[in-house]
């Protein structure tokens, strides 16, 4: 499998995203509750089916991207609102940058120190070792590149993460992905309650950090991506289960700018293991009031 890694990682990304576009429709018929995941998230988005057949296909471009993004050349990176991540990071308190799993959210970390440069340090994301041992190995090479440093899945993690937004660097975060039990609440998202992380509310409120919205879009022919940023829009609620509701309609409105490049096949409304699901809660909350 590394040799295939190896190998691919040398392959234009127009050829890897056209080897992706068919990798995505195998999947998607090969696995029945991979396809009717996808298609009801889509649907609670209140979006058309055409939506569902370009995700699909973009889907299986994430995947073939990776040994490019991993082991080979650099990708050619467009920026739009340029001085975005500058005049966060002057402002002295950090910079936490919030990414949903839309386009090619791999490259976001790499991206974004390339552009600010080393003197503001690298960007800190949370890492968890793949069980498969080559693919654990791939995985820490390429989160060892320059500009991109790693916090463990722990709260030693965390802390670290909290150090160093408070001396004025840089942590990304995926908000969209579903946490351990007792690390999220359940929030509205595209209409539905869904488990998530109270962890970037709290870095953001703990530390005054300025919240800044990235994305990278995969643009078409294999010639890049473009990277998108934006200010957070609004201060962020003192009350952490209303900030992270915040956070969530903040990451809609990311992905409905281009939903097509979102991962719509992506359990987002699973509950974790032992977690209470939303419903049970909000349950055990009235029965909790009823009582005398």
């Amino acid at each position: 499998m590394l040799l295939l890694f190896k190998s691919l990682s040398r392959c234009p990304l127009w050829l890897l995203h056209g080897l992706g576009g068919a990798l995505g429709w195998l999947s998607y018929w090969a696995s029945p509750s991979y396809r009717q995941r996808l298609q009801a998230n889509v649907a609670q988005a209140g979006l058309p089916p055409r939506v569902a057949r370009s995700a699909v296909a973009h889907a299986g471009r994430m995947v073939a991207e990776l040994p490019r993004l991993w082991m080979g050349a650099p990708v050619p990176l467009f920026w739009s609102a340029q001085t975005v991540a500058e005049d966060a990071l002057a402002e002295g308190k950090g910079v936490l940058y919030l990414t949903p799993h839309l386009g090619c959210f791999e490259v976001t970390p790499h991206a974004v120190p390339q552009w600010v440069g080393p003197s503001h340090g690298p960007v800190t994301v949370l890492y968890r070792p793949a069980r498969q041992p080559w693919l654990a190995q791939l995985m820490l090479n390429a989160r060892s590149r320059p500009g991109l440093a790693t916090a463990p899945t722990n709260l030693a993690g965390v802390r670290q993460m909290i150090r160093t937004l408070r001396q004025g660097h840089s942590v990304g975060l995926l908000p969209d992905q579903v946490p351990p039990q007792g690390m999220g609440v359940w929030a509205p998202f595209f209409g539905k309650p869904a488990y998530t992380m109270t962890l970037a509310a709290r870095l953001a409120q703990q530390t005054g950090a300025a919240v800044v919205l990235v994305w990278a879009e995969r643009l078409p022919k294999g010639v890049g991506y473009r990277m998108h940023l934006s200010r957070f829009s609004e201060p962020l609620a003192e009350d952490v289960a209303h900030a992270v509701a915040q956070i969530n309609a903040a990451m809609e409105r990311l992905i409905l700018a281009c939903p097509e490049q979102y991962l719509w096949g992506y359990a987002r409304y699973k509950s974790p293991a032992g977690q209470p699901t939303a419903q049970e809660e909000q349950q055990a909350q009235q029965a909790q009031q009823a009582q005398p």
